[in-house]
């Protein structure tokens, strides 16, 4: 069972954020070799922040050593080798999968110059930021590939374009 903690500061929006969080991060997981967590009866919890660039900028030098905001950030809480055992050493029956952190002025910018709305980029940077928490990664291309074939077909599923048909300098 998938439970999204979600916080939201200004200058988000109202709106629904936990559940679109919620059918991003299920899309990516079903399209995992750990879609299998959404069906375990322990509940597992991906925590969903949407701050200013400010908090990203300052969570990305600290984190990163990039003293820039950024779109998104993830931050597991348990090893990609260690996913597929998790649930059956849950003392709680609770298994906390990490932290993904949306900065709002860079998603809002980079939503405006791909033509699309915030919710939709906010989707696709939950989807991307879910992924990681799964271990998944874009450090050499084959990689990337992966990772953006599966955000691809997520998004799909969502009723969203491939967001990799637009591509920056």
């Amino acid at each position: 069972m998938l439970e999204i903690e979600l916080s939201r500061e200004e200058p988000w929006p109202e709106a629904d954020w936990a559940a679109l969080a919620a059918r991003a991060a299920r899309s990516a997981m079903e399209r995992t070799a750990q879609g299998e967590l959404l069906t375990l009866p322990a509940a597992v919890e991906i925590s969903v922040r949407l701050t200013d660039d400010g908090e990203v900028r300052q969570l990305n030098g600290q984190y990163r050593g990039k003293d820039k905001p950024t779109n998104v950030l993830s931050f597991p809480m348990v090893q990609p080798d260690l996913l597929d055992t998790v649930t059956q050493n849950s003392d709680d029956g609770e298994v906390l999968l990490g932290d993904i952190v949306l900065a709002h002025g860079v998603c809002e910018a980079e939503a405006a110059e791909r033509g699309i709305s915030v919710e939709a980029h906010a989707t696709h940077l939950i989807v991307h930021g879910t992924l990681h928490l799964l271990g998944y990664d874009h450090i050499d291309d084959a990689e990337a590939d992966a990772m953006e074939a599966i955000e691809i077909d997520a998004l799909a599923s969502l009723g969203l374009s491939n967001p990799y048909l637009i591509r920056e300098d």
